[in-house]
């Protein structure tokens, strides 16, 4: 026995108006984490986002190396993003909590849940609902960004800063990957590849940097604030 399933006009008018009306409120949405995420970056220092896996533990190699890399950006006066979670997010939140420096965090909900580690400022703490404005605001008052070991969504935001340099959608600062190691392949497959095949030129391999030492990340970002009159606590 066949069942037939009537659609009413009326009905299917009804779904597309609550759809539209979503959609106008999720705009809304979009508006207010845009208007909270400039007003709150706008108010601090000039700021390094440092990226890198929310897996890796305290003690562990690179959240120590995080860690005083963040001390040392504090110390000359930049304040500190990072996506204000665990791993070596809190890392780079705690190193600028001990040099007494700015400490915001841009956290995101996910359907597993991220806390916000404990060493980012009080007031310095913001939780975004979508991801691209969260990207917009790492880019946005950035002087640098400094990114460290990690996964999908490490890959993502290095990709983005490069991707806007590259098409001068936003004005050069420094990009800098730690570890060489650690992105030897990832390295070898945009020279040995991209590069080979044409998609990508020998000057966009320019845009970034790779480093193995924190002072050579300090250096190469308090050198670019120098040049622009970003920082002047040295």
């Amino acid at each position: 026995m066949s069942t037939t399933i009537n659609h009413s006009p009326n009905n299917d008018r009804l779904s597309v108006l609550e759809a539209r009306q979503r959609d106008i409120w999720r705009i809304f949405k979009i508006m207010s984490e845009f208007v909270d995420g400039f007003d709150l970056l706008s108010r601090s220092a000039p700021a390094v986002s440092i990226f890198g896996s929310a897996r890796m533990k305290p003690g562990s190699k690179y959240y120590e190396l995080t860690r005083q890399i963040a001390f040392e950006l504090a110390k000359t006066g930049y304040a500190i993003v990072s996506g204000g979670g665990g791993g070596l997010m809190e890392a780079a939140n705690r190193g600028a909590k001990e040099a007494g420096g700015e400490s915001i965090g841009l956290n995101i909900e996910l359907p597993f849940e991220q806390r916000p580690n404990e060493y980012i400022d009080p007031d310095k703490l913001m939780t975004f609902q979508h991801f691209f404005v969260r990207k917009v605001m790492f880019v946005k008052y950035a002087q640098g960004f400094v990114v460290m070991p990690g996964g999908y969504g490490t890959v993502d935001e290095f990709s983005e800063a490069i991707t806007l340099i590259q098409t001068q959608k936003t004005k050069g600062f420094p990009v800098i990957l730690m570890g060489s190691k650690y992105w030897e392949k990832m390295l070898s497959w945009m020279k040995d590849t991209a590069m080979a095949e044409g998609c990508i030129s020998a000057e966009d391999l320019k845009i970034f940097n790779v480093c193995d030492e924190p002072a050579e990340v300090v250096q190469i970002i308090k050198d670019f604030g120098i040049r622009h009159g970003y920082v002047t606590n040295f």
